[in-house]
């Protein structure tokens, strides 16, 4: 697929086609092009890879998607502003439902979200996209106040950190002490 294409597209498409669901759990793998464009996307130093494993379970036109993403990121530390390298391997847990089931919803109706729930994705016609979905939990996925291995050794510089502990639970320390 061309660079052009793949703008077009998406940075990590997979499409899934309905009429032909795997059984078995799908193994999806970006590219060194895809990595590129997702860090690009989610603002990150660098993807060095991204997969997923997931397992299709269909109740009609509804599909249950559960499975698991891992990636290796290099991205700056929250602190000393520094790139580190950092691990995501997180759960994933989704529904893709059809565009036509989607509810309507007030726009001054206040939703409340259940982070129990599967992450609802609709789609249009007989096939859904796993990569962007994919994509979608993988920028959720990364933490932007992450410290790499140097915090605290900037914080000790910047005089960030406190010797004596301060706040409500100080006070009930110093009392422990006593």
């Amino acid at each position: 697929m061309s660079a052009a294409n793949r703008s077009q597209q998406g940075e990590f498409e997979r499409i899934v086609k309905l009429d032909r669901l795997p059984r078995e759990p799908l193994r999806i793998e970006a590219d060194e092009a895809e990595r590129a464009a997702l860090a690009r996307r989610f603002a990150i130093d660098g993807v060095h890879s991204l997969e997923a494993e997931v397992h299709f379970v269909p109740e009609g036109t509804i599909v249950t998607a559960t499975g698991r993403l891992t990636a290796e990121i290099d991205q700056l530390c929250a602190i000393s502003g520094e790139p580190f390298r950092n691990r995501i391997d997180e759960p994933l847990s989704m529904r893709f439902v059809p565009a036509s089931e989607e509810p309507e919803f007030d726009p001054e109706e206040e939703i409340e979200l259940d982070s129990s729930e599967p992450d609802e994705i609709y789609y249009e016609g007989q096939a859904f996209d796993l990569g962007e979905a994919v994509a979608q939990s993988f920028g959720l996925a990364i933490d932007p106040y992450a410290e790499g291995p140097d915090a605290g050794t900037t914080r000790e510089k910047a005089g960030l950190l406190d010797a004596a502990p301060s706040g409500p639970f100080a006070a009930l320390a110093a009392l422990k002490k006593d």
